[in-house]
Parts: C-alpha cells; structure tokens; sequence
C-alpha cells in the first residue's frame, strides 16, 4: 500500500513540476513597476499555478489568462508561499486585490467578472501602492498566447 501512495504522489507531483515547465513569459507594467509574469492560460496550467514552489522572485508573478469573464476564485492549496492575487477586468483595471496564506482552502474571488488573475508575492501591490482601479499593461501580449 505504501508504494502505491508513494508512487501516486511521485506521479502527482511529476505532472505539476510539467504544467510549470516552459511556461511564457509576459512583460507587464504597472505604472513604473516592471512585472514579469508566466502564463497560465488553459485549464491544466491554471489548475496547477505556483502549487509546490518555496519561492518566487520579487518581481515575478504568475497571470492566469480566462477565457470568459466571470467572478473567478483562486485557493492556495498546495501552495508554499503567501500571495497577493489582483484581479483585473478586460482592460486591465484592478477590480481587487485579496491576500491569500499557503496551504488554505479558502476561496478569493474577484468581486465583478474578471478576465485576468495576477499572483504576486504577498504584500507586493501594498508595498507599490498599486490599489482597486490601477491598471496594469501588457496584458493584450499574454491573451494571444
């Protein structure tokens, strides 16, 4: 039984380690502030996002790209490291922005239809003062992916 569980998670955690292989990379803007951010736009890559990762550089970030807008929540299961998440409506505007602790379960969801997700360290978006209707560039680069 044990080498079954363990073959199970070894296989689990080989599917994630591939979801965030190779991902594209997106320059983005906000205000001054340069971002780079990878990809997640289909639905395996955002199922995954940054599950299993200890750290993340200060000025990456992770863009989850929907297909539609919608009220899209976001959870940290199996996530290491606390985030902040904006979402972002069509145009790039910063509809809110939730902080979110590891390993929770608790849903963060935009709080109108959102066409865009962006994770970024915790605390990131406070410490630039980026709030609730900034915007943020590039965006038009990621949805043609």
């Amino acid at each position: 039984m044990f080498k079954f569980v363990l073959a199970a998670l070894l296989a689990v955690n080989a599917l994630v380690a591939q979801a965030q292989e190779n991902l594209p990379l997106v320059e983005l803007t906000a205000g001054f502030h340069r971002i780079e951010a990878e990809v997640a736009a289909n639905d395996r890559t955002r199922q995954v996002g940054l599950m299993n990762r200890r750290t993340m550089p200060p000025q990456r970030g992770m863009l989850f790209v929907f297909d539609q807008p919608n009220t899209h929540c976001m959870w940290m299961r199996n996530t290491l490291i606390p985030l902040s998440v904006a979402f972002m409506d069509e145009d790039g505007r910063i509809i809110n922005i939730e902080d979110m602790q590891p390993q929770t379960e608790n849903n963060h969801c935009a709080r109108r239809p959102a066409r865009y997700a962006l994770e970024m360290n915790l605390g990131w978006f406070a410490q630039r003062g980026i709030a609730a209707g900034a915007s943020l560039r590039g965006l038009e680069r990621a949805s043609r992916r």
